[in-house]
This record gives C-alpha cells, structure tokens and sequence, in this order.
C-alpha cells in the first residue's frame, strides 16, 4: 500500500505576503487605534453643501474651501438659488480655492441638475450622481459615504493613493483602479472609514515628501522604499 501522502503547506508568500488577510486586518486595526473618531473635514449641514464642498476641493486643500464655503451658501443656500447665480458671482467667492472658472460652472450646473432631474434633492445612487457635472466618481463616493451612510466604493483622493500604494495595497496608476484594488481586497463595511483614516494619516503622519515614520502606527506592516525611518 503507498504511503500517504503529506497534506500540501500552503506557500509563505501566502501567509505574508502584502494582501495577506491577516496583514490587511492588522493595517486596519491599527487605523482604528489611531484614528477611532475620523470623519469627513469639509464642513457642511447637507448633501448639497458637501456636494458642492467636494466639487471645490479638486485641487485645493479642505481648509481653504472651508473658508469658502460659509459665505458661498449665505448668498446662495440651496440648488434653486445656486441656480439662479450668476458665473462671475460664484466666481467672486470661490476665487481662492483654484481652477475657480471650471468650479463655478460645475457648481451652476450642478445646481441646475439637482433642481431639473432630481426635484431639487441631491440624489442617492452613485448612478445618478456621477451625472451630475463636476460629480466624478471619487465626488459621488464622498457624497454616499458621508451623507447617505452607502458604501458603494472607495473614496481615493491623492493621501488614500500615496498610502495604499506604499503599503502595497495597489499597484495601479490612477486613482480609478486603486479604488477598484482596494473594493477587492476591504471589507465593504470598511470602505467608508478606510478613506477617512488614511487621508488623516496622510495628513498628519504619512508626508508625500517626507512621511514620519517613526511616529507612525503602520510602520511596522510598512516595506515602502521611501520610508524615512525603520523599526
């Protein structure tokens, strides 16, 4: 009778290697620990005020459209008066925020949108977002998540791709094929904090030019080429 044969190990690179499960539970666990409370930084009372948030945030920090955005939704506080505005008076407010020519007419036209197609609510389907002008799909994401509470992608701004991609994570180049990394490999229950957290992180810890390493919560389930300081 032929011996048994030994049950086959599974490969190391399995167990270890970078979307190892075990090694995704632990980046997310240590996301949790240092960042339990984070949420989105553009400040807003609406859908339509962090749709139009959002909109102005292309390029330009979330502190600067927070100076911005009060005195935009003084003047013109819902899609209908944003509507009526006119481009150079919307232009006026949001000067300072950047690309304020191509802002102004997304938010004029998404305003119009809103109130045409959609009976003056900010819609709830990432479908129907994504129709609006200047609501690309990183803005319809930011819009369901914080919103709506509907995790139906990644929001990746340029701290959520610098991060996943030094935590190998992705690999890919644009920000439309991180998210769909990212959708394969989180927990959809995560997807939403998952954005927050590493935009804080990135942020506050992990530097586009000089991250601080050795100050930093992941470092140890990190193997990024550029970073700073090893454990």
């Amino acid at each position: 009778m032929p011996p048994k044969s030994s049950p086959k190990k599974r490969p190391r690179k399995a167990l270890s290697g970078p979307l190892a499960p075990d090694r995704i539970s632990a980046i997310l666990k240590a996301l949790d620990e240092s960042y339990p409370s984070a949420v989105c930084a553009l400040t807003h009372i609406s859908p339509w005020e962090l749709l139009v948030a959002t909109i102005l945030s292309a390029q330009c920090t979330d502190a600067r459209v927070n100076m911005v955005t009060p005195e935009l939704f003084r003047r013109y506080p819902t899609p209908h008066a944003m509507s009526k505005a006119t481009l150079p008076a919307i232009e006026k407010i949001i000067r300072t925020t950047g690309f304020f020519h191509n802002k102004a007419k997304s938010i004029q036209g998404a305003a119009k949108a809103v109130v045409e197609r959609f009976g003056g609510l900010v819609p709830e389907t990432l479908a129907e977002l994504i129709t609006i002008p200047g609501a690309a799909r990183k803005t319809a994401n930011v819009v369901l998540g914080v919103s709506f509470a509907k995790a139906e992608g990644v929001v990746v701004d340029t701290h959520v791709f610098r991060i996943a991609r030094r935590l190998s994570l992705a690999k890919t180049e644009t920000a439309e094929k991180v998210e769909q990394e990212l959708i394969q490999i989180l927990p959809q229950d995560r997807w939403i904090a998952f954005s927050h957290q590493l935009i804080h992180h990135g942020r506050q810890v992990c530097d586009a030019r000089k991250p601080k390493c050795d100050c930093c919560s992941l470092e140890q389930l990190c193997r990024s080429k550029d970073k700073t300081w090893h454990s």
